[in-house]
């Protein structure tokens, strides 16, 4: 009778914790659905008010008392100053402007500060991304102080804001920087230089030089995009780097900036390269339409080397007007499969 019992009375504990168990659940789940519905509610409400500021003038506006009692609600500040942030994406000149307005007059920027108080790395980003978006130029010093913090997300964020608030000037921090910087970032920071100061020379020049692969692949980019002239023997330099990466991105930089010996001289240290790099060379030769490459591209059509190599010398050929060529090459008895092959793509690709 004694296993008996005892065996009755797990029972009961074992169900008991089961309710309990189920309890817990359901409560939870009723408590995260009336925030969904809260957070729907608050939703439209929000979406209301900056439609209503971006489409009507001030005057026209009531006093919406309902909104107002909202406002002093900490979840209700956050979801309004996310919403804020989401809208000012969407909009430009004076509706962006009213957007910042709303912020300023609900005075949202101290929700914005807190987060970076945060030991939470993905409030600690949203906060920055917030004072970024709305320009709370005072929070700079502040969001400063993250650009050495361990976490990427951070950081990242971190870095957006200087060049976001300050341009070219806030890329310092690349005059140090160990990790990479993704292709992603690179190109918000490129959408965020709108000019480059008198002085940038000095940078351009020791980001060059960088031990950070992505700093110099950056650079160039920054290069391409501002065509700067000055820095041609630099990028020429880069030729001898290590990376193949760096390498193939300052080949591209080279033809950007549209120097007449370009190709000539890309054509004297061709088979110095990797070939990786041999293959964006020859690129390089189709799109410049300069003839005097036209011997060494018919020499590697010709010789053993990579598929890759030979289509890309193919095409090469085709543009710069020696399709003739081709065709009677293809058509001798004596060529082997691989390269007839590859000379018909390289035609039918064009039309031919």
């Amino acid at each position: 009778m004694s296993s008996v019992h005892f065996l009755f009375v797990v029972f009961i504990v074992m169900l008991s914790l089961v309710l309990m168990l189920a309890t817990i659940v359901l409560i939870y789940n009723i408590i995260e659905y009336n925030r969904s519905v809260r957070r729907a509610g608050w939703s439209e409400v929000i979406n209301k008010k900056i439609s209503d500021v971006i489409v009507y003038a001030d005057d026209e506006i009531p006093e919406d008392i309902y909104f107002k009692a909202l406002a002093v609600n900490a979840a209700f500040r956050n979801l309004f100053l996310e919403k804020l942030v989401d809208s000012e994406k969407k909009f430009s000149g004076v509706a962006k402007n009213k957007i910042t307005d709303l912020f300023t007059e609900y005075d949202l920027r101290k929700e914005a500060m807190k987060k970076l108080n945060q030991k939470k790395a993905y409030l600690i980003a949203r906060g920055i991304r917030e004072l970024t978006v709305m320009q709370v130029q005072d929070a700079i010093p502040k969001i400063e102080q993250y650009l050495s913090h361990p976490s990427p997300q951070v950081y990242h964020e971190a870095q957006y804001a200087m060049v976001r608030f300050k341009g070219f000037e806030g890329l310092h921090f690349l005059d140090n920087f160990p990790t990479r910087i993704s292709e992603w970032q690179q190109l918000r920071f490129l959408l965020s230089i709108s000019s480059l100061p008198a002085d940038s020379e000095v940078g351009i020049s020791r980001w060059l030089e960088s031990t950070n692969d992505t700093v110099v692949i950056f650079t160039l980019k920054l290069i391409k995009k501002f065509q700067l002239l000055y820095a041609y023997p630099n990028v020429i330099r880069l030729l001898n780097t290590t990376s193949n990466e760096v390498r193939v991105k300052a080949v591209q930089t080279l033809m950007s900036l549209e120097n007449p010996e370009t190709v000539q001289y890309l054509s004297g240290i061709y088979y110095d390269q990797p070939d990786e790099v041999r293959i964006e060379i020859i690129r390089v030769m189709k799109m410049s339409k300069d003839q005097c490459c036209i011997d060494l591209l018919k020499k590697e059509l010709l010789k053993d080397v990579p598929s890759g190599i030979k289509v890309n010398a193919a095409q090469a050929l085709y543009e710069l007007g020696h399709g003739d060529y081709l065709v009677e090459l293809a058509g001798k008895e004596d060529m082997s499969e691989e390269l007839v092959q590859i000379i018909k793509y390289a035609l039918q690709e064009k039309g031919c």
